[in-house]
């Protein structure tokens, strides 16, 4: 009898990490953040951490570890990082040891314009000596195929922080985030097997870079940021990161209008 997903559901596993100023330098470089990690923890740095190191033998064909591990199996080939809310409720502190407990927590089945959908929500519990430090709910989209994504023509110039990822950009930040997606990096993959016209732009960079302009905007240190994607990026095109239309909300819009990211904060 083939196991269903949903008894997946409540699977919980647990990892432990020493919280190293050089993988956390690693990432802030990556994402263009202040390299004086001791004085200025990164945006969302604790990505850099507790990353899955799996064998060779244990990747699937996305370059993710393979289905069955820790995540369920489940069969439709597309998987994207949907949205997460982050509660920050004391800094990390450097040089010492912390434990990440992730839980599945919800799988459902769900059906949308490119077909059958599966959303899988996990509750991510990152501490130090006993101490809560960062709670993240994280929703994961797992699709069919579907259509080829058009091209995206340059056609918008508003306002906001110009970025416009480079390759070597998307490579250091999967390198310091042990992303091995190959929509990333690996461009034939990405157009022949996965319908894109370019390389993509990770969700968690953009997150990343969100949460940056959300610190700059704040008055003070942040106490939660939430964010969802709502189209992807790609390599080379211009990005503009602006504050949205209210006070604490932030927002990536795409070279030709498009919002891809929106985010909300609280300080």
């Amino acid at each position: 009898m083939t196991e269903a997903i949903e008894d997946w559901i409540g699977r919980t596993r647990t990892q432990k990490a020493m919280v190293e100023a050089e993988l956390l330098r690693r990432y802030a470089a990556a994402m263009g953040a202040a390299l004086d990690v001791e004085a200025h923890f990164p945006p969302l740095g604790h990505w850099a951490l507790f990353n899955d190191a799996v064998d060779p033998a244990d990747l699937g064909p996305d370059g993710h570890p393979r289905r069955g591990l820790f995540l369920p199996p489940i069969a439709l080939p597309r998987r994207m990082f949907a949205s997460a809310e982050l509660r920050f409720e004391a800094p990390l502190a450097l040089g010492e040891a912390a434990e990440l407990s992730t839980t599945i927590t919800d799988l459902r089945r769900r059906s949308g314009r490119s077909g059958e959908l599966v959303l899988m929500d996990t509750e991510r519990r990152l501490t130090q000596a006993g101490a809560l430090k960062i709670l993240e709910r994280q929703t994961a989209a797992y699709r069919e195929a579907g259509a080829p994504t058009p091209a995206v023509a340059e056609t918008w110039t508003g306002e906001g922080e110009l970025w416009r990822p480079r390759p070597v950009d998307l490579f250091r930040f999967s390198a310091a985030t042990y992303n091995s997606h190959r929509i990333h990096y690996d461009q034939p993959y990405a157009r022949e097997e996965e319908g894109y016209p370019e390389l993509v732009v990770h969700g968690p960079f953009t997150a990343a870079k969100l949460c940056g302009l959300a610190r700059s905007l704040a008055s003070k240190p942040l106490k939660a940021f939430s964010f969802r994607a709502q189209a992807p990026l790609f390599v080379g095109q211009a990005v503009r990161l602006r504050g949205g239309q209210d006070a604490a909300t932030v927002e990536a819009v795409r070279c030709d209008g498009q919002v891809a990211m929106t985010a909300t904060f609280e300080s």
